[in-house]
């Protein structure tokens, strides 16, 4: 990998790092599936049969906000959240990028040892 390569893939998963952050919070990884699975959804609904109060799912949605996991628009009195999935896509190809660069190690070493 030559050392710009090198460079892109660090700006790459400093970029990805608040993601995974996000989404190391079980309660938070929930939430993103409910939304994956339910689509866009109040704080009531995404709170409802959870065991966790509405106050603890707001944080947990503001922190994901804050990674750009999730957005929100006002209805009413209520905020309707939604998942921004281009942000998943981003997380899925750091997981891809760390793969592949995983299995090209282990093929290194089997040509070594096969040597």
């Amino acid at each position: 990998m030559s050392p710009r390569s090198r460079a892109t893939a660090a700006v790459e998963l400093r970029r990805a790092a608040p993601i995974f952050a996000a989404l190391g919070d079980e309660t938070r990884l929930r939430i993103v599936a409910r939304l994956c699975g339910s689509g866009p959804a109040s704080i009531v609904r995404l709170t409802e049969g959870v065991g966790v109060t509405r106050q603890a799912t707001t944080k947990h949605l503001d922190v994901l906000a804050g990674a750009g996991l999730v957005r929100h628009v006002r209805e009413g009195r209520e905020r309707i959240f939604e998942l921004c999935p281009a942000r998943l896509d981003e997380a899925r190809q750091s997981l891809d990028r760390i793969s592949q660069q995983w299995d090209d190690a282990l093929g290194r070493l089997k040509a070594f040892v096969e040597r």
